[in-house]
């Protein structure tokens, strides 16, 4: 946030703000039009200025967050998931704007992670809330804020999408994706991942790089204090076969995950991921992008700005 709108407090002068509001009209699967309307009801009359960009690409959420923000927006607020939630992270970080985020998509790690598990929750956190300071991963030059993946999940996203499109969003698709992903799984990769001097290799179906606590957390896997703490926990998992593959996707589903049978776990606040390829596909917070290696990761303390409700308390600070 601007600091000429914000109070010691962390509170802003939201009458004096100017507010983006952008809508990934394919997101999730409520009725837009109902949400539009009632953030409208709600953030109108207290915001200086509201401003409503609707798309139907994902791919425009980037440049339509980055348009807000050198157009002077003081909040860039987000109606859609983790997806959308990223892209408008990755203009926001260190520009002294501030981001709102409004779940609106299948999971929602980030804005739950906030204690966002609804909309009006999140609106009541722009009203009433505070701006409070988060941490950020980086690969390359994308910003996530729960994970980034290489190996079988970037092909588990497209099955994801096919099936979304012929049977809606669900978390019941979301794992049927899953199941078909490791029925068309492919050889594995052979990772090099170096960091500080050190230098470990690792031949795998899927490497996971979590940035979220949260999410850590509901999945059942060890490391959340850690990325607490700013660091990353990278997941390396260990079975080479579809049957093993199957198996510790079952017991991630249920919460049975055991880092020594399933994974191999490295803590860091950077490192590089080196493959025998030139470019690697890469899915961050459930989108894809195809990315040149190495892959370069990095955390950024206190970059980005966010609403939360008052007197929460997370991973980082105060803003």
């Amino acid at each position: 946030m601007h600091d000429r709108l914000t109070a010691p407090s962390g509170k802003i002068d939201l009458s004096r703000a100017k507010l983006c509001l952008i809508l990934n009209n394919k997101a999730g699967k409520k009725d837009a039009a109902a949400q539009v309307d009632r953030i409208s009801t709600i953030l109108g009359p207290k915001v200086g200025n509201l401003t409503l960009r609707q798309i139907r690409d994902g791919r425009e959420i980037a440049q339509t967050a980055r348009n807000a923000v050198a157009d002077g927006a003081d909040i860039v607020a987000g109606l859609g998931g983790d997806g959308t939630q990223a892209a408008i992270a990755g203009a926001v970080v260190n520009s002294g704007a501030a981001m709102a985020v409004l779940p609106g998509g299948t999971f929602n790690y980030f804005a739950r992670e906030l204690g966002l598990e609804t909309l009006d929750q999140a609106l009541a956190a722009v009203v009433g809330g505070t701006v409070v300071v988060r941490d950020v991963g980086q690969v390359n030059d994308r910003i996530f804020l729960n994970n980034a993946s290489i190996g079988l999940y970037p092909h588990i996203l497209r099955n994801r999408e096919d099936v979304y499109r012929r049977w809606g969003r669900s978390r019941i698709a979301a794992y049927w994706s899953v199941l078909l992903g490791l029925r068309d799984m492919r050889r594995p990769m052979r990772l090099t991942v170096n960091l500080r001097g050190e230098t470990r290799h690792f031949v795998t179906p899927m490497a996971f790089v979590a940035r979220s606590a949260f999410q850590l957390d509901t999945l059942g896997l060890t490391g959340a204090e850690a990325v607490r703490q700013g660091q990353f926990a990278l997941f390396v998992a260990r079975g080479q076969s579809r049957i093993d593959i199957a198996a510790a996707a079952l017991r991630l589903a249920l919460g049975w995950t055991a880092r020594g049978t399933d994974f191999d776990m490295v803590l860091a606040d950077g490192f590089q991921i080196e493959t025998d390829a030139r470019q690697k596909r890469v899915a961050l917070d459930g989108e894809q992008d195809k990315m040149a290696v190495p892959l370069r990761m990095q955390v950024l303390s206190g970059a980005l700005r966010v609403f939360a409700p008052q007197g929460w308390q997370g991973q980082e600070g105060q803003g």
